[in-house]
């Protein structure tokens, strides 16, 4: 065996078993997340909510949650079904959204969202363009010469029924012991039911051990409605207000979410916020809507990004 090759590969072995050890050690990495929590009355004059709403650009999925509500009022039906439509360009090139006709047409008037599809933001070229919602007609008939599609969003409605709900206060951000809990717990039980998981917690279920946190109520029907598409901030806005207005007469829920989730790959968060994917590309919010008009806010956002506005 020559000399060379006898040296050589011992040192293959020690680097090949430093490489596994250091990407086993990366593996077990629990993935950074931030999650932050505030609190305020929407009639307060430096109420955030709006702001939030509106700067928050590129929307996936939109959810809200209404205990004790069989039927959507049609008000918020009516919204509902007006979340869209959104449009598909399929093979734009990138030099179209910089000519100056678009950008007269679009930029200049603050009349265009756009989002790259099915790309990845980690590893392939991304473009994002920021407000505003331009109007249909003049979206398709400026590319026209492209294969352009008119998409609408997907609406997923339905009655959950016998739901366990955790207790709120609406002064109490971080809960009280055997009296309310925290935005914290809610945020987690939120996931799961938005998940469809199970929440009794049966020594059976191999699927999900989670339980509602304590103290709860059991909601004998909850309203559960998800869009999810390419939706703007104005349409989540007016769900809000909307949601908001729901306890203008007197109703046995005592409050209602309003949950948002960002395109996982979307170069931004919040404005110009630089957001990336790594192990998760999350970005959201949720807003939690007390009877009093107070509310819970939370931000969320995943490994790459710096802290939420």
């Amino acid at each position: 065996m020559p000399a060379g090759k006898g040296r050589g590969e011992p040192n293959a072995g020690r680097t090949c078993v430093r490489k596994t050890m250091a990407m086993l050690c990366r593996l077990r990495e629990v993935p950074r997340h931030l999650l932050v929590c505030e609190k305020s009355n929407f009639g307060h004059e430096k109420s955030r909510h709006r702001h939030l709403v509106e700067t928050h650009y590129h929307n996936y999925r939109v959810s809200f949650l209404i205990p004790e509500c069989g039927i959507l009022s049609k008000e918020l039906k009516d919204l509902v079904m007006d979340s869209g439509p959104y449009y598909f360009v399929k093979d734009l090139p990138l030099h179209e959204l910089i000519a100056h006709e678009f950008i007269n047409t679009f930029v200049k008037k603050g009349a265009c969202y756009a989002l790259t599809y099915n790309t990845n933001i980690d590893e392939d070229n991304t473009v994002a363009l920021l407000p505003n919602g331009a109007e249909g007609s003049t979206m398709m008939s400026y590319f026209s010469n492209y294969r352009i599609q008119e998409r609408q969003p997907k609406i997923a409605l339905s009655t959950v029924t016998d739901l366990p709900c955790p207790v709120l206060r609406s002064g109490e951000l971080r809960g009280e012991p055997e009296a309310a809990c925290s935005a914290q717990e809610l945020f987690e039980w939120l996931g799961a039911v938005f998940s469809n998981a199970e929440l009794n917690n049966e020594p059976d279920n191999f699927i999900s051990t989670y339980c509602c946190p304590q103290p709860s109520t059991v909601a004998a029907k909850a309203c559960l409605c998800t869009i999810t598409g390419f939706i703007l901030p104005e349409k989540i806005r007016l769900l809000l207000e909307q949601l908001c207005r729901y306890f203008d007469e007197p109703k046995l829920a005592p409050w209602v979410t309003l949950s948002v989730q960002g395109f996982a790959d979307s170069p931004v968060s919040w404005r110009e916020n630089e957001h990336g994917f790594r192990k998760g590309g999350e970005h959201l919010y949720n807003f939690v809507v007390f009877s009093n008009r107070d509310y819970w806010l939370q931000l969320a956002v995943g490994a790459n990004d710096d802290c939420p506005p």
